[in-house]
């Protein structure tokens, strides 16, 4: 059964609010009212991402039969918010601990690709909606937000899958990695041609080239 613990809930809400201030802070500068205008479109994204990767996780491992548990990793938030005023984000607030007595490669890696996967597939998600939505944003507020909205979504989700991804200490990348090389190089390569084409191209100019115009 898919449980959370009190102290489970309040480290995700913790690290939610935190990482979500600290994508504020890349994308608005050091402008406070900027960051605090910018906040609540981010949170949608950030919540999306980083609340279902870790669920993501939490739901393989519990299909596994193990018992899986986010914590807070305190060092980790406070040298996400100190990078974040350096234009990036090390987005390590703390991880899914499950507990086993004896874990295969095989295990370990499903479980960790699991997160990286649900960044994917939101970042698809939000691309699709901003593409339906684009051509009514010229003349709709509304539209306008959604689109900007799911801009973001995008952009943080697909950071948020290549960054996971990376085969660095403990981060999800280390252990696809180990369990199956093909798989890391094709998930690694999805996620990080998302991410530069955000990066280079911009969502708008995707969008764009989607629909034809």
């Amino acid at each position: 059964m898919f449980k959370f613990t009190s102290s489970e809930v309040r480290d995700l809400i913790i690290a939610f609010i935190v990482i979500s201030l600290c994508f504020a802070i890349v994308n608005a500068g050091r402008d406070v009212n900027a960051i605090l205008s910018i906040l609540p479109i981010v949170m949608v994204g950030v919540g999306a991402g980083f609340i279902l990767h870790e669920l993501g996780h939490k739901f393989v491992s519990m299909k596994y039969g193990y018992w899986a548990e986010f914590k807070l990793w305190p060092q980790g938030l406070l040298f996400a918010l100190i990078t974040s005023f350096f234009g990036f984000v090390f987005a390590a607030p703390g991880a899914v601990y499950t507990y086993a007595n004896y874990m295969t490669d095989e295990i370990n890696g499903k479980i960790s690709i699991a997160g990286p996967i649900v960044n994917i597939i939101l970042a698809l998600i939000f691309l699709a909606i901003a593409t339906s939505v684009y051509t009514s944003a010229f003349s709709s507020e509304t539209s306008l937000l959604i689109f900007i909205i799911c801009s973001v979504g995008y952009s943080i989700n697909s950071f948020l899958a290549v960054f996971n991804l990376l085969p660095i200490g403990n981060l999800d990348g280390s252990k696809v990695l180990q369990w199956n090389l093909g798989i890391w190089i094709i998930t690694i390569a999805i996620a990080a041609i998302l991410t530069l084409a955000s990066m280079t191209i911009g969502v708008e100019n995707i969008v764009r080239l989607i629909i034809g115009i």
